[in-house]
């Protein structure tokens, strides 16, 4: 049964996807948004439990500028989406740390304050760490996709005290690295501006703030969200993509198609792979996947002692950032509070979110009564563990959310429960076929601003023909 004919299909109704959405339907473009689930955002979303509204993955927006900031890349997309700054509400960070057993990083939305930091605790590198933020600062984002370095041998070059290379690695690796216990130097130099140079900021809302924001303005110019309509299949004709075949049977023809459900996931929607090469393309499956919980609070976490936005901390010197034997890695871990951003008004209930590496196999392989009860043991050794680095907030929880890879999975669909996807980006977001563009996270750019900004170049590019 065939449905409409679109200028664009796009799957996947996550940051990138929307933000596609809105440019393309500013100059015209007939958009048809599939969504496999009831609620748009994939991993960052929300959902509500007894009254209460959770955010699912935003710890915080990077990129944080102010609306006076003009080059930089939150502006630069605000633009592009005709969508004020007010719109999304956000306010910055207080500060965050990077903690380590002999040494503590303390940093905010000014670069100032880390590279103080460094020259006090680590003197020696203050200069070589000076020439390293120079050089990421000249690096155009487009021209950072082509550096395929590993980071940790890059980072040699401009700093020569390991254990400071481990702490600048720790956050930037636990905020975007699909690799293993390194990441590229390309990406690296993304988020490294991302967070060191730019910073953290927060709708008060959180996710839902950016979301409703996104959606608003994708059907004010007449652009079609379906949810509940996930991708079946590519029919495939002659190297193009001719349509999109529907879990229900559907089938929706478009002259271009557009996917944030990433490379292994898209490419496995064709039905002309053979089996070797569907072999082949699993093997390119990331397996870096997390357990996160939510404790909310009787009281606000800077009453007791939590005054930082962000603590990523690592209880040896030497940072491991690889899936783990064990269901949960405690020695590792992100410990978010975000009642400590500076909002005009106090949230109305504190909250604590931990996040920790996780075995994807270990979680996807539980019947549903054991599923529960490990959920509830290994958020008490998380607790336990994390409240060895910051101050013990155990006594004052009154209520608890956990989720881990398998609902990583469920919601995103990536392979392995991958939040951040293939170990291969695209960069120009082009597949083997002639009409069929990634965005998103396997095309590179990490982060919501850096889905945004997915969204909207491979619109530009690929669909509105080298618009800018």
């Amino acid at each position: 049964m065939s449905e409409s004919h679109y200028d664009c299909v796009i799957i996947g109704a996550g940051m990138s996807g929307l933000a596609a959405g809105i440019r393309l339907a500013h100059f015209g473009k007939r958009v048809c948004i599939l969504e496999r689930h009831s609620m748009p955002g994939g991993l960052n979303s929300f959902y509500q439990i007894g009254g209460r509204k959770f955010d699912v993955g935003l710890h915080a927006v990077t990129n944080f500028v102010t609306k006076e900031t003009k080059a930089a890349p939150l502006t630069k997309l605000l633009r592009q989406l005709r969508i004020r700054y007010d719109e999304l509400d956000l306010s910055p960070q207080m500060h965050s740390e990077v903690r380590f057993p002999t040494a503590t990083l303390r940093f905010s939305n000014d670069i100032a304050l880390l590279t103080e930091q460094i020259a006090s605790k680590f003197p020696a590198q203050v200069d070589g760490f000076r020439r390293l933020v120079e050089r990421l600062q000249a690096l155009e984002a487009t021209q950072a996709l082509d550096l395929h370095a590993p980071a940790r041998q890059a980072l040699g070059e401009f700093i020569t005290e390991p254990l400071l290379i481990e702490m600048l690695l720790c956050p930037l690796m636990y905020y975007g690295s699909a690799w293993e216990d390194d990441m590229q130097f390309g990406q690296m130099a993304i988020m490294f501006k991302s967070i060191f140079c730019e910073g953290f900021g927060r709708p008060r809302a959180g996710v839902r703030q950016i979301i409703s924001t996104l959606i608003r303005h994708f059907k004010g110019n007449h652009g079609e969200l379906r949810l509940n309509r996930g991708a079946k299949r590519l029919l495939i004709e002659k190297g193009r993509v001719a349509g999109v075949e529907l879990e229900d049977g559907y089938v929706i023809t478009a002259d271009a198609v557009l996917s944030s459900a990433g490379l292994v996931e898209t490419l496995a929607l064709r039905p002309d792979l053979a089996p070797a090469q569907r072999a082949d393309l699993y093997s390119h499956a990331g397996r870096m996947t997390f357990v996160e919980s939510i404790s909310v609070l009787d009281a606000l976490p800077i009453d007791l002692g939590l005054d930082f936005t962000i603590v990523f901390y690592n209880d040896r010197d030497i940072f491991q950032y690889r899936p783990p034997e064990e269901p949960v890695d405690l020695h590792s871990g992100v410990v978010c509070c975000p009642n400590n951003f500076q909002y005009l008004k106090p949230l109305d209930e504190g909250l604590v979110r931990i996040t920790h590496m996780a075995n994807y196999a270990f979680w996807t392989s539980q019947s549903p009564e054991l599923y529960s009860k490990h959920k509830s043991e290994w958020y008490e050794q998380s607790a336990a563990a994390v409240s060895r680095i910051v101050p013990d907030f155990r006594q004052h929880v009154k209520n608890i959310d956990v989720f881990t890879p398998r609902t990583i999975e469920r919601f995103t669909g990536h392979v392995n429960g991958a939040v951040y996807g293939s170990t291969n980006k695209t960069g120009d977001g082009r597949t083997d076929l002639e009409n069929l563009f990634l965005c998103g996270t396997d095309q590179g750019f990490l982060g919501i601003v850096g889905a945004l900004l997915s969204g909207i170049m491979m619109a530009n590019a690929h669909v509105l023909k080298g618009r800018s």
